[in-house]
């Protein structure tokens, strides 16, 4: 019985295959963020502090790429799919299908964080959702600049967070320079995410992505902030999804200016005896 059900279940489609696994790796990571950031908030510094949510996303990055890794390259992110199809490393008609994975998976750990925490964020605000105020909660969701911040400032930080996210894959994933050994990669870009977040949150929350940003923010829009989540912050809503476009496109380019074009590989390497080998992929 189990065989036949499986039989029907599966998917042999590559596409919705990646599609799947974009979605549930995006789920795993943006559960583990946002609930992470819900507890600081909720929990008014007693159940967490702001390394809290570093960590939170930096397990969930982990996490996520494990789960996605093998079938769709787990990116997890539009910013680094849209990079992979303008490189030619990503057929564009897959585009669609990465974003809509990412973005439903988003979207529903954004739901599933909300229904989590829901009886905190009714006690928390006493039922009036807010984007602004001393009982504000859309944060929790999606990323707003602080106050201090102005929108090129705010621009900037995400654009350079996003790049040093990029270049961190990129030297990482180097097999021609000094790359991680296989089976850890995904744990040093979790590592990478929380290092972002140590050094560059304050600013603007470090969204560095825009799956992670826009699909809770429709959702608290539906859920009851209103449209206030898509207005405040001068409009803010956009920057989340410009920035880290530019900013991964810039991470390549920089990748390659310093290392990538001056460092290949050579196609024949020597054995111990001094024959040439002729390496084969």
């Amino acid at each position: 019985m189990l065989e036949k059900i499986q039989k029907v279940l599966t998917i042999h489609n590559d596409t919705m295959r990646q599609l799947l696994a974009e979605a549930l790796g995006m789920f795993i990571l943006m559960v583990f963020g946002l609930s992470a950031v819900a507890q600081v908030v909720l929990g008014e510094g007693h159940f967490g502090q702001y390394i809290s949510i570093n960590l939170g996303f930096g397990i969930g990055v982990t996490l996520g790429i494990l789960a996605a890794g093998g079938v769709s390259g787990a990116h997890l992110n539009a910013a680094i799919t849209l990079t992979h199809c303008l490189l030619g490393n990503l057929p564009w008609r897959k585009l669609p299908a990465y974003l809509a994975g990412q973005f439903l998976g988003s979207f529903m750990a954004a739901a599933t964080v909300f229904s989590l925490y829901y009886d905190a964020l009714c006690d928390y605000t006493e039922g009036n959702f807010t984007v602004k105020g001393p009982t504000a909660t859309a944060s929790i969701f999606s990323t707003y600049p602080a106050p201090h911040v102005s929108m090129l400032g705010g621009f900037f930080t995400e654009f350079t967070a996003t790049m040093m996210l990029v270049l961190g894959i990129l030297v990482i994933h180097d097999e021609k320079n000094n790359a991680a050994l296989k089976g850890i990669q995904a744990l040093l870009t979790g590592i990478l995410v929380l290092g972002i977040g140590m050094g560059m949150g304050m600013n603007t929350g470090y969204s560095i992505n825009p799956s992670r940003d826009l699909p809770p923010r429709i959702f608290t829009a539906i859920a009851g902030w209103g449209m206030d989540v898509f207005t405040a912050g001068h409009y803010w809503w956009w920057v989340p999804l410009v920035a880290p476009v530019l900013g991964s496109l810039a991470g390549v380019l920089v990748h390659k200016l310093f290392i990538d074009f001056h460092n290949q590989s050579e196609p024949e390497s020597r054995n111990e005896k001094g024959e040439t080998v002729v390496e084969s992929s």
